[in-house]
């Protein structure tokens, strides 16, 4: 089963039983210049939710890399923390930990049975899980960072774990324009689940009062102020076949997706009526 048949709708980053550190990936991925692509940084603005101050103590910081090697020591002990993106607020937690993933179903009150998909630091980081040589030439560059996840094959030399989303051979991938969650990732030595934070179902969350009644549930929550993208999320996109896309969640970034897919002359692959 493709995992075009099932949307994701959160992302985890996860490697291969026995090499979830990823020590062995060269440092200097870490250190890269980004590239923009259409992608822009997309600050968070500077408005913050008015949170009680006693409720704030010890569980809420801001969103900065003074507070990431708190983040980072939180994940590696097995919490789950809440963080933000360049799209929606989201729960993380160390995808390696049977038990912090699902303890995120638990929170979010969803099936385990549904499809995870992964968030790297960088754009190169992608092809430690998926396969991406069919692929034209500066093409992940220019959608990512961004508010878009990729849909690609896993392929043999995958490092992620067979038992994640058993019986797809595709996986979802993100790398958000988010400094917070790119510094936290890649610290943590280890693979990061990050799912929406808000109960299945339910809205999602662009301020951290959206999901005031799920603090409790984690270590920390990181404040980044009220996201400017919307509720949409990203756009969901499935390249899994050579010089076709298919567009499987419009989310945030659509017609600009598109754009950037047909510029590396890539056809919308037809939808399939049943």
């Amino acid at each position: 089963m493709n995992l075009s048949e099932k949307l994701p709708l959160f992302i985890v980053r996860v490697p291969q039983k026995g090499l979830c550190k990823l020590g062995f990936v060269p440092y200097l991925l870490q250190e890269r210049r980004l590239r923009g692509g259409f992608a822009k940084r997309m600050a968070s603005s500077l408005e913050i939710c008015e949170v009680d101050a006693e409720s704030k103590m010890g569980v809420v910081h801001p969103a900065t890399e003074v507070y990431a090697d708190e983040a980072i020591e939180a994940l590696k002990a097995g919490k789950v923390i809440a963080v933000p993106t360049d799209t929606l607020y989201g729960f993380a937690c160390d995808a390696c930990s049977l038990e912090a993933v699902n303890r995120i179903y638990e929170i979010k009150g969803r099936k385990d049975t549904s499809p995870l998909a992964i968030c790297v630091g960088d754009v190169p980081d992608i092809n430690w899980f998926a396969v991406t040589d069919h692929l034209p030439s500066g093409l992940l560059d220019s959608l990512l960072p961004g508010p878009v996840t990729v849909v690609l094959k896993r392929g043999e030399s995958s490092i992620l774990e067979k038992s994640l989303n058993p019986g797809l051979d595709s996986i979802g991938v993100r790398v958000p324009d988010s400094n917070f969650i790119r510094i936290v990732s890649r610290g943590s030595g280890s693979a990061v689940a990050l799912t929406s934070a808000n109960l299945s179902g339910k809205p999602s969350s662009v301020c951290i009062k959206d999901f005031e009644n799920l603090w409790e549930h984690c270590a920390y929550v990181y404040d980044g102020g009220v996201l400017p993208a919307g509720r949409a999320g990203s756009t969901v996109v499935d390249l899994t076949k050579p010089e076709k896309y298919k567009i499987l969640r419009p989310g945030s970034a659509k017609e600009e997706t598109i754009a950037v897919l047909e510029k590396h002359s890539l056809v919308a692959e037809a939808i399939e009526k049943h």
